[in-house]
């Protein structure tokens, strides 16, 4: 088979990228090895009671702050071994509160201030390094807002710092409302393969580890000696981390100690801790691989892991590469099998790497509990494939060295089914990626089609899977950017003009709903008109080339003219759909001179006796025409799907959308502003 250099192309972007995917895809797995195998007891010392300050850095966290600072109070530890830094950076009502909890606990006698710094240059990382500058004691623990340590933390932690080289333990996250929803189940999942698999890995085979953010203990003389808190990257923890272990630090995960903590409930929040861990990885990889690489201390393997888990995000772009190459490769009818008799094969080994492995891996970390855990696996499917495009941009974003903005994940105090975040401040709208999984979404719709009609169903919940994902992500984005006022308002107090604008607002979220609607409709009608009758040309070459019955041949032929017909008729004067060096082989005028002759050739030989020398050569010629014919579709397909007019229809389909985005963002701004405004 001759492939024309754009089918080439788009191949090997596939399969380059099918085959880093599946690189990523076996380090996990090894990594799977070696936290069942390589099993450490982690021997602990009595140390009798250090020094240790509890740094908590808060901005804006009303719905959490106080329950963190009572749990951190409640711990059982000695009040003059203990101090407990409030870095509170934020600009709301948070601060009232924290200095009403902050009297408090210091009239009881702990060692508690409330530190202001009046700025939040650096974000959490320059509210740490602050914080640093006036620690004095032998170690330090650091808690984000949403999460509850165990009133027994301290004295069951601090014991394993056994070694000197030991400048970090690492405690294993829980999920205080794991099951309060799909998004938090997928989530909670996701983070156990993270910490009992990836972590206790790397803990337990001397390869780098990363401190989690919170949750965890630091030698104070560890954060010094690694150069203390950068706020160069989003993700300080890994970077310090890292920078430790390159000095030659040793950090401990303990899978025992378990510290609860509230997981994102909205999608857009959990969107948006999910960008900022991706972009920080990124950002990481580019400033420390170079150094980690160089470094003669570290181990080949050591090496070799740090680069997998700083690039790991870069498997999400390379996700959504194959999801657009896949379908114009189905369409070109390339063959993609991993065995062409056995097609049941492919969908096989998809299944044995991805979810058939994770069910193993599943039952080796919950032992009696799995079944329970393996239920929540279709939704972390669904919930990574939909997340591709959201933590592609992040990637890019990092890549291209875009101004970093922390942008903290906003907690609702969430523990039951019963609680509710609706209506309550820090909701966070949609963004612009929306409209991308929206895209991906209408496209994958397409791609099903395009598989099923090629005669590939087998690629069909392949890609199903992915367009799932991407219409659950945006639809979930949507439904959950609520700006609901308070409840206690009186909404007959609402002015007219602030009911115009809530007015303007639903209406927008109308129109979003209705031109996605209109886009899908489009693009399916543009699969049938434009493409599936060339998938039909093919069905009935395919017949000619099997049939030696000249009166079935121009039955097929017929057909073809007829199709023909439907694809010239869409195309330019040319009847070429190659608008950028078009050849003689994409040329439909042509095509269709051949299947003219072909017909004068089969009239003929329904004449001809079928022993006859004529009959044969005659069939002959039509078999080989036949399979040029095929092959010249075959190369004119891909093109149809980036004709011009569809270039200016998905134009004008993004601009719309982009412009309802741009009245959304005003008349929330305006929204908030009631809101804000005294009495109202």
């Amino acid at each position: 088979m001759v492939l024309n250099p754009f089918n080439v192309f788009v191949f090997d972007l596939f399969i380059i990228s099918a085959i880093i995917i599946t690189a990523y895809t076996c380090n996990f797995y090894y990594l799977t090895y070696l936290s069942i195998k390589r099993k450490v007891n982690h021997t602990t010392i009595e140390m009798g009671t250090p020094t240790i300050t509890i740094q908590l850095p808060i901005y804006n966290e009303k719905y959490v702050a106080k329950r963190l600072v009572d749990a951190v109070c409640a711990m059982d530890y000695p009040k003059d071994k203990m101090v407990i830094m409030v870095l509170d950076d934020s600009d709301d009502d948070t601060v009232d509160l924290l200095f009403d909890v902050v009297n408090t606990y210091k009239k009881q006698g702990f060692q508690i201030e409330h530190i202001r710094r009046g700025t939040r240059k650096g974000y959490k990382a320059g509210a740490l390094k602050y914080a640093m500058e006036i620690t004095d004691t032998e170690f330090v623990a650091i808690f984000d807002a949403d999460f509850i340590p165990p009133n027994w933390f301290l004295k069951k932690a601090i014991p394993h710092f056994v070694k000197s080289n030991i400048g970090l333990v690492q405690c294993r996250w829980g999920h205080v409302n794991e099951n309060y929803s799909a998004i938090t189940q997928a989530q909670a999942l996701s983070l156990d393969f993270h910490f009992l698999i990836e972590q206790k890995a790397k803990s337990n085979s001397n390869l780098f580890m990363n401190f989690n953010g919170t949750a965890g203990i630091w030698r104070t003389d560890c954060i010094s000696d690694a150069g203390g808190w950068h706020t160069a990257t989003l993700v300080e923890d890994l970077d310090l981390s890292y920078r430790a272990q390159m000095k030659g630090w040793k950090c401990l995960f303990l899978p025992n100690i378990v510290v609860n903590a509230e997981l994102p409930a909205q999608m857009n929040a959990a969107k948006r801790q999910q960008f900022r861990w991706a972009k920080g990885s990124i950002q990481c990889a580019i400033k420390l691989l170079t150094d980690i690489a160089l470094k003669r201390k570290i181990s080949i393997e050591a090496k070799i892991q740090a680069f997998v888990q700083l690039t790991r995000h870069i498997v999400y772009p390379l996700m959504l590469i194959q999801f657009l190459t896949l379908p114009v490769l189905l369409a070109s009818n390339m063959n993609l099998y991993l065995v062409s008799f056995i097609p049941s094969l492919t969908i096989a080994t998809y299944l044995a790497m991805g979810p058939g492995a994770y069910i193993m891996i599943i039952q080796s970390m919950y032992h009696k509990s799995w079944k329970s855990k393996v239920k929540i696996l279709p939704a972390l499917l669904v919930y990574n494939a939909g997340m591709s495009v959201n933590n592609s941009v992040a990637v890019f974003d990092a890549i291209f060295g875009k101004k970093n903005e922390f942008l903290r994940t906003p907690k609702y105090g969430i523990v039951t089914k019963k609680d509710n975040w609706k209506g309550k401040s820090y909701n966070l709208p949609f963004t612009k990626t929306t409209l991308l999984e929206i895209f991906f979404g209408v496209y994958g719709l397409m791609g099903i089609l395009i598989s099923i009609f090629s005669n590939n169903p087998v690629f069909a919940p392949i890609i199903g899977l992915q367009t799932v994902g991407f219409f659950y992500i945006s639809f979930m984005s949507l439904s959950h950017t609520s700006f609901k006022r308070n409840k206690s308002l009186n909404i007959s107090a609402l002015t007219k003009k602030e009911k115009m604008e809530k007015r303007t607002y639903q209406l927008a979220m109308i129109g979003v709903f209705g031109i996605i609607v209109f886009g899908a409709f489009m693009s399916i009608n543009g699969y049938h008109s434009d493409v599936y009758p060339l998938d039909r040309i093919r069905g009935n070459l395919d017949g000619i080339i099997g049939s030696a019955d000249p009166e079935s041949i121009k039955i097929h032929l017929t057909a073809i003219k007829q199709d023909l017909a439907i694809v010239m008729e869409k195309l330019p004067e040319s009847k070429n759909p190659v608008w950028v060096f078009p050849t003689e082989s994409t040329n439909f005028l042509r095509i269709d001179r051949d299947v003219d002759n072909m017909l004068v050739t089969a009239q003929t030989l329904t004449t001809v006796s079928s022993d006859s020398a004529a009959f044969q050569t005659g069939m002959t010629n039509i078999g080989e025409r036949s399979l040029s014919i095929r092959q010249n579709i075959m190369d004119a397909t891909p093109y149809l799907f980036v004709s011009i007019s569809n270039i200016i229809f998905s134009t004008m389909w993004i601009a719309a959308i982009l412009g309802i985005f741009a009245i959304l963002k005003r008349k929330k701004d305006q929204l908030n502003t009631f809101d804000e405004v005294p009495g109202v």
